[in-house]
């Protein structure tokens, strides 16, 4: 940044250091599974002001020592919050596995991870998600997290439309199809039932064979009917 900037380091450390004590800037030091000790630099919109420290009372001394940020071990804290998240940070790393200049860090991973959670929400996989980010990458990449935001804002699928509703309702009262919902015409006493006589799928084989002998005149119709 010193280097960019043609303040110099010294104003430079001032400005960092201001930001800081009004808790807009914050270094935390990150221990990794390998026992390396890294650290990230946080810049927030408002303040993240840590608990104040209370000072010795009159008469009493100081340990004289700087209070340094504890060091935070990844498996110990999980950074994740919710189911949500975590299903959507792990789609997008099995979706980016397959080209190695696309990678991310967790904090990265969970910056994206409201959209991919959108992605997930309308129905797209794992194998989608890799469809749109992977083709046609620029080279240089100076930014893998700037072009992973971009492809996934802009090829954002389109919502879920609701499904038609039905075209026909149940009766409250006998479960006949009525054209709205409420109760048919018959249950509210406005009309007689039509009984329907259907294909004979269900009927015994002495019932049809009856059926069929009053249809050709050799029984009585409507015993065979009512069989």
């Amino acid at each position: 940044m010193a280097d960019t900037s043609p303040q110099g380091r010294g104003a430079l450390r001032r400005a960092l250091k201001e930001l800081k004590d009004a808790g807009y800037y914050r270094v935390d030091k990150v221990r990794l599974p390998n026992g390396t000790v890294r650290s990230e630099a946080h810049i927030f919109d408002t303040p993240q002001l840590a608990p104040a420290v209370p000072r010795p009372a009159a008469g009493e001394r100081g340990t004289g020592r700087a209070v340094t940020p504890p060091v935070k071990n990844p498996e110990e804290e999980p950074t994740l919050p919710d189911e949500q998240t975590r299903a959507a940070v792990a789609a997008l790393f099995r979706a980016i596995r397959p080209e190695p200049r696309l990678r991310l860090g967790a904090a990265e991973a969970q910056t994206l991870a409201p959209l991919v959670a959108q992605w997930l929400e309308r129905g797209s996989t794992a194998a989608e998600l890799a469809h749109a980010l992977l083709p046609g990458l620029p080279s240089p990449m100076h930014s893998p997290a700037a072009i992973l935001r971009d492809r996934l804002q802009r090829k954002m699928p389109p919502e879920r439309s609701a499904p038609p509703p039905a075209s026909y309702a149940e009766c409250g009262r006998c479960h006949d199809p009525v054209p709205e919902p409420g109760i048919c015409r018959p249950c509210a006493g406005l009309g007689t039932r039509t009984v329907a006589v259907g294909t004979g799928a269900a009927a015994t084989p002495d019932g049809a064979a009856r059926a069929r002998a009053a249809l050709r005149g050799r029984g009585p119709l409507v015993g065979a009917l009512g069989t």
